[in-house]
């Protein structure tokens, strides 16, 4: 049973060569997501890599017998001297990937439904 102060999602603090540590508005990130693997990974990596504010990400799993993910974000930077923060990069990457698998989900019920209604005449 997980505690109260359990954290599913870590964002880790960036040492961008200045003497403070920041995680807003960072165009680079680390997480570290718990209790997730591959299925996540790969996937959420697929989909925030279609982003092209992203010049990169990517993630790891440590070793097999731990059930976390560290996944990494690189936006780029405009000729403004601008980036998309990483932190909403991957925000519009969940809501992406959870678009994406309710329309499979949809997609998948109805071949379903048409399918038992086939069998059934």
């Amino acid at each position: 049973m997980q505690s109260n102060d359990y954290i599913k999602l870590q964002v880790c603090p960036v040492d961008d060569s200045t003497s403070s540590k920041s995680t807003v508005g960072a165009a680079n990130l680390s997480f570290i997501i718990r209790d997730e693997d591959h299925t996540l990974g790969n996937s959420l990596r697929y989909v925030i890599m279609k982003n092209p504010a992203v010049d990169f990400c990517g993630y790891t799993i440590p070793h097999p017998s731990e059930s976390k993910i560290n996944f990494r974000i690189q936006s780029k930077v405009n000729e403004d001297s601008t980036a998309v923060p990483a932190l909403d990069i991957f925000r519009q990457g969940l809501v992406d990937l959870k678009q994406m698998c309710s329309i499979v989900l949809e997609k998948y019920e109805e071949n379903v439904k048409s399918f038992k209604e086939m069998e059934t005449n």
